[in-house]
């Protein structure tokens, strides 16, 4: 079978009926588009914050205009809609995905255990890519890779990269709240006076975003079905309001759409104008969300919802404003050049009413997103373990929310409001957080284009340096305000840096301490079946990072107590570079020594938005899997109708090991199910039934088998001793590890991991798996790690 088609059978493309489009479409509108369909309300009073004057002859609110319409031209709609868009791991989108979609090509990995059978699993999506572009093409993007893969300095800058975009999208959840619902209560100036509206207007929007963030832990299932309504309705008020502002004001508006104002504007404002820039910058926040969201809805949804709804309502919004400030030259004051003073007076007031309920729905979506984003960082390796609930009983991988993060938010959010107490400085540091991320998905998207789609090199170059070009130059113009605003998002990133960077060093160095200090495989056998000591009933279940060899831990408890479990499995649970794992998928199943040692290796393989099991599946499946690798051990390499994927070898020679999947996930006629039950069984199915021990205990558990089963004595023996030690119960047991940087150490190394590391390590939640299990099942062995 030739790559394509083998492709083409690993990978279906599903087509989705215009139904489920639609669907999508309107519902993109409540999650994606409520910050972007937002930011008219403080647009044009950020652009003429600067010392730019409002002459009679209108070159200054036409260029403005121009600069906004092509803005929107050519950042949202040409770059993201029709090209970044494409860019899908696996149908999901954003900074972190197109960081794995480089590494998993590139095989550089901010995961230290991965393995040769991940590259395997269905969403590596590995052989598509080496079908497509010219050999000159394939030819560059293999060198590419060579060269990733050979200098680490390239990775490190790679990674940088991710984690800058990363960060500036944390910033960006800071910032968006504040600026997006200070602008809407800013309303409130029109309406009272000056000396009583200074008073008023800070109050009022601590007090919401207070309540937005209070509300979190609802989750957005419970009110989502009122996010696209309002948006609508929104998007409806502003296109409307802009259509009577155009022919009331000034049909002659539409002339503003030519370049040649925006040359017109530069010409004439010169310095003034190029920093106005940063202020025209904000007509696009928000554009990130269209691809950090593509999980959730498609690629088409998210593309006619823009093209025919959000764009053509923000275009008309934006013009009515310009009509509207054409023909009103003398302003009371600065602030009366925002977006309510085109809002006839009748109606204002329902206007911002509305206008605080979208810029709820947008900073809801932002706030979402961060969340989203710290959990893929948390399972790369990349930001200390949080505690990560879902709120859905449905849509498990989309609704979450973060205690630790949200409350961080809401402090960061209060302080930037009460500490700049208007638009101005808010939406300075706002734009440079934007356009950081716009430049780290350009250059990033170009590295795609060359390294995945094994496109021409110059194609490549020629999006860097047209899109490139149009975001440094608003970069600069958001960067020379680093005083007066700006220097927030680059502090926040800063200290995130950081955070994620001592992380990750320690991450790496304790790991491959690890894997410097695992036991050998001949010193176990020199033990002997009973390891030298008294087994006892029950199963061991071990925690470890490694994918091979034995863990010091294990050595270290086998030394220091008399007894162990007669059932002793290694268990490591760690995240792959792909979206989502597959449940029939899910584990990696091996035995470590002699039949008779009764020793398995379990590696759980989750995506990095993947939601972890609780324990009572999690153990479960965790059984079934090592039962049906003792009953499929002798039926070979091959893939079998069991589910029993190819095998691969361990690298320390400690047994081979199988994929197998969960057992919701075992719906093939002949494989092993786990049951329980607390009223006996049916006599007609084929099990192994683990005896009562006592009249008091009624839960018992047991294997049901095929029907005719040929299974030999040994096997079958091994199957039961394995219910046996499930019936007597469970113990977890993980190390309690104490990182220390070892003698002679660097002083800046002793201090990142003696006192960075240690803290956040200390400060951060156990392992997810770790956390499922009771306490009174778990045990922690306490070592030492001299990193």
């Amino acid at each position: 079978m030739d790559i394509e088609a083998k492709s083409k059978n690993c990978h279906p493309i599903k087509k989705e009926s215009w139904k489920t489009v639609m669907t999508l479409a309107y519902q993109s509108l409540g999650v994606v588009y409520g910050d972007l369909s937002t930011s008219p309300l403080y647009v044009y009073k950020s652009a003429f914050a600067e010392d730019i004057q409002h002459s009679e002859h209108n070159e200054e609110v036409f260029g403005v205009l121009s600069f906004v319409f092509w803005t929107l031209t050519l950042i949202p709609l040409l770059k993201y809609v029709f090209i970044v868009l494409r860019a899908d791991d696996n149908g999901e989108g954003g900074t972190f995905a197109l960081y794995t979609l480089l590494c998993r090509h590139a095989r550089v990995s901010t995961l230290p255990n991965g393995q040769l059978a991940d590259e395997e699993l269905y969403e590596y999506k590995k052989d598509e890519i080496f079908n497509s572009g010219s050999i000159s093409a394939k030819n560059v993007g293999l060198k590419l890779k060579s060269t990733l893969e050979k200098h680490k300095i390239l990775q490190k800058v790679l990674l940088v990269l991710a984690l800058l975009g990363t960060c500036m999208v944390i910033g960006d959840g800071v910032l968006t709240p504040a600026i997006s619902v200070f602008s809407a209560v800013s309303g409130l100036e029109l309406s009272i006076s000056k000396e009583l509206h200074q008073y008023v207007e800070v109050p009022v929007t601590c007090i919401i975003l207070v309540l937005l963030f209070c509300l979190q832990h609802y989750g957005t299932h419970r009110v989502g079905f009122l996010f696209a309504p309002i948006v609508i309705l929104w998007l409806t008020c502003i296109s409307t309001i802009g259509i009577y502002n155009i022919f009331r004001w000034n049909p002659q508006v539409f002339q503003a759409l030519s370049p040649y104002y925006m040359y017109k504007f530069l010409k004439k404002t010169q310095k003034g104008g190029w920093m106005s820039l940063g202020g025209i910058l904000l007509c696009i926040t928000g554009s990130e969300a269209m691809y950090a969201d593509l999980g959730h809805f498609s690629q088409l949804s998210i593309q006619m919802a823009f093209t025919f709804v959000v764009y053509p309502s923000l275009i008309l919004a934006y013009m009515g404003q310009a009509a509207y400030l054409s023909k009103h030259h003398i302003l009371d004051t600065d602030y009366r050049i925002g977006f309510y003073v085109s809002v006839p007076e009748k109606i204002r007031w329902p206007v911002l009413g509305i206008a605080i309920l979208a810029a709820v729905v947008g900073s809801q979506a932002i706030i979402t997103g961060t969340f989203s984003i710290i959990k893929q960082c948390s399972a790369l390796g990349c930001f200390p373990r949080v505690k990560i609930i879902h709120t859905s009983p449905t849509n498990k991988h989309g609704q979450i929310y973060i205690p630790e993060i949200n409350w961080t938010l809401m402090l960061l959010c209060l302080a930037v409001t009460i500490g700049f107490r208007d638009t101005k400085h808010i939406s300075n540091a706002a734009g440079l957080a934007v356009i950081t991320v716009m430049l780290v998905t350009t250059c990033l998207m170009s590295l795609v284009m060359v390294l995945c789609w094994r496109k021409n090199i110059f194609l490549a170059l020629g999006f860097m340096f047209f899109f490139g070009s149009i975001e440094i130059l608003y970069f600069s113009a958001s960067l020379i305000k680093f005083r007066e605003g700006a220097w927030v998002p680059v502090a926040l990133s800063c200290i995130f840096l950081i955070i994620m960077f001592v992380w990750h060093y320690g991450t790496i160095k304790k790991y491959e301490f690890d894997v410097q200090n695992k036991v050998s495989i001949n010193w176990l056998l020199s033990l002997g079946p009973t390891l030298g000591i008294m087994r006892v009933r029950g199963i061991g279940l071990i925690h470890t990072e490694l994918v091979s060899g034995i863990p010091a831990i294990f050595s270290h408890f086998v030394t220091n107590l008399p007894a162990f479990h007669q059932v002793v499995v290694f268990l490591c649970v760690k995240s792959v570079p792909v979206p989502h794992v597959r449940p029939e998928e899910r584990f990696l199943v091996g035995r470590i020594g002699p039949k008779e040692y009764r020793l398995y290796r379990c590696i759980a393989r989750y995506g990095y938005r993947d939601v972890n099991m609780d324990d009572v599946e999690f153990e479960k499946d965790l059984i079934c899997c090592v039962a049906e690798f003792i009953r499929t051990e002798r039926a070979g390499s091959t893939s079998d109708a069991n589910g029993i994927n190819d095998k691969h070898e361990d690298s320390d020679n400690d047994g081979k090991m199988a994929v197998v999947g969960t057992a919701s996930s075992s719906n093939i006629e002949g494989s092993i199910r786990y049951c329980e039950d607390e009223k006996g069984f049916s006599s007609e199915l084929n099990e192994i039934v683990v005896p009562v021990a006592s009249p008091v205990m009624r839960k018992r558990v047991r294997f049901v088998l095929p029907e005719s089963p040929q299974m030999e004595t040994g096997v079958r023996e091994e199957l039961r001793e394995l219910m046996e030690a499930r019936e007597a119960g469970l113990a977890f047991i993980r190390g309690h590890c104490y990182v220390k940087a070892k003698r002679g150490s660097s002083l800046m190394k002793r201090f990142v991991i003696n006192f960075g590391y240690d803290f956040l390590r200390r400060n951060s939640r156990g392992p997810t798996n770790a956390l499922s299990f009771p306490q009174a099942s778990t045990l922690e062995v306490g070592m030492v790690y001299q990193v």
